[in-house]
């Protein structure tokens, strides 16, 4: 008798090859639509991205649960105490998005300066008025990254490459990485704040980091 397969609940879209990998081994439903709480407890593994929340109380629910693959870096959005007092494996991919996401930082570091958002609205109305869109030049200006890890890292390349003066705060972060980077390492969050004429996040999101930039800032 053949033995029963795993059974997995791929709950957001990932890359169709990623679903055709899991089938290999496994009985792979992809459902995003149905209530969660009443499925999860018929499967052994969940297969998520940011949008689902696996709360306690779902988590709970999960009588067969042995795995959460989150497809992506962060685990914020899982109750990652509860699922490990269940015995339940919470991995991510931590290298996945982080080109993409230093890039996508740098573009908006673009857009900002150079008001492509505005002029790109204006231009749709029909509407054309050059001098208002001069923008800034980003050479020279100091960036300030909050968060030096993989992200962080790759954003702080990208701004020197524009040549940015960037200076960063990451207090779990060695200071020799800093100086292989090129980049000077701030004592104090205030510190960097106080210097930056651009400040980039990467932080995850926890209770220290909650809040961390206001309107005071």
């Amino acid at each position: 008798m053949t033995p029963e397969r795993p059974r997995v609940l791929v709950r957001e879209p990932i890359a169709q090859a990623g679903v055709e990998f899991l089938r290999e081994r496994f009985d792979v439903d992809v459902d995003g639509d149905s209530d969660l709480a009443e499925r999860i407890g018929s499967y052994d593994a969940i297969v998520i991205r940011s949008a689902t929340r696996l709360t306690s109380e779902l988590i709970e629910r999960a009588s067969r649960l042995r795995v959460i693959g989150r497809a992506g870096v962060g685990v914020d959005n899982v109750d990652v105490e509860a699922a490990t007092r269940r015995g339940i494996v919470v991995a991510n991919a931590p290298e996945s998005t982080v080109v993409s996401a230093a890039e996508h930082a740098i573009g908006l570091l673009l857009a900002l300066c150079r008001n492509i958002p505005q002029a790109h609205s204006e231009l749709k109305q029909g509407r054309w008025e050059r001098s208002r869109y001069a923008g800034i030049e980003l050479a020279d200006k100091t960036l300030g990254v909050l968060g030096f890890g993989r992200i962080g890292q790759q954003v702080a390349r990208r701004g020197d490459g524009l040549g940015m003066r960037v200076v960063a705060y990451d207090p779990f972060v060695a200071p020799e990485r800093f100086r292989e980077l090129g980049v000077e390492r701030a004592e104090t969050a205030e510190a960097v704040l106080s210097r930056a004429d651009f400040l980039t996040l990467h932080l995850p999101l926890t209770d220290e980091t909650r809040g961390s930039i206001g309107a005071g800032a």
